[in-house]
């Protein structure tokens, strides 16, 4: 214990001759980003998903995960979604949205994602790991019981045929109605 002590004292003194140095000191970690930084070092996903840091692995509480469903209506398709992790996680659950405009029960046309653990039932004990599955999910089993898109819910439950046939346009790049979607496959 008395090791641990000397440790943190050396550090202590190198913090405090390095700052009248006039050099710059190295930023203190938050708890959210310490617990991310272990989240992510613990990920265990799926090969259909992929997870990247576009701004550099400096920046670990901004990332993007890519989905590419190998089940589904939504099989072949290539779904990008930004996540926003605040200093507050894991008390606050981090801020998801879908970068690729998707004819989905859940997603909305502007990226919201109407997923349980990233509303009211978020927990500190959830992790990354436990949203990008959810996620997951969404692209295998979409829920037409709690949509964010209404139409999309509504053709899903009374006629499932249309459904898969509009998410096939849609994902091709086509109009479901008058809305154009970009190809994600």
């Amino acid at each position: 214990m008395i090791g641990l002590f000397k440790v943190k004292e050396k550090q202590r003194e190198e913090s405090q001759n390095t700052n009248r140095r006039g050099a710059s000191t190295v930023k203190k970690q938050s708890a959210g980003e310490l617990r991310l930084h272990k989240d992510i070092s613990e990920l265990n996903l799926p090969k259909s998903c992929k997870i990247s840091f576009p701004n550099g692995k400096n920046d670990l509480m901004n990332f993007e995960v890519t989905i590419k469903p190998d089940e589904g209506y939504y099989m072949n398709g290539k779904f990008v979604f930004t996540f926003q992790v605040s200093n507050m996680y894991p008390h606050e659950a981090p801020k998801v949205k879908c970068k690729t405009k998707v004819y989905h029960p859940n997603i909305d046309l502007e990226g919201n994602v109407c997923l349980n653990i990233l509303r009211e039932d978020w927990k500190p004990v959830l992790n990354i790991n436990t949203v990008i599955y959810g996620l997951f999910h969404l692209f295998t089993e979409p829920n037409y019981e709690d949509p964010l898109n209404h139409d999309a819910a509504a053709v899903l439950r009374d006629n499932p045929k249309l459904f898969e046939n509009n998410v096939k346009r849609a994902m091709m790049g086509g109009y479901v109605g008058e809305t154009s979607f970009p190809r994600c496959m």
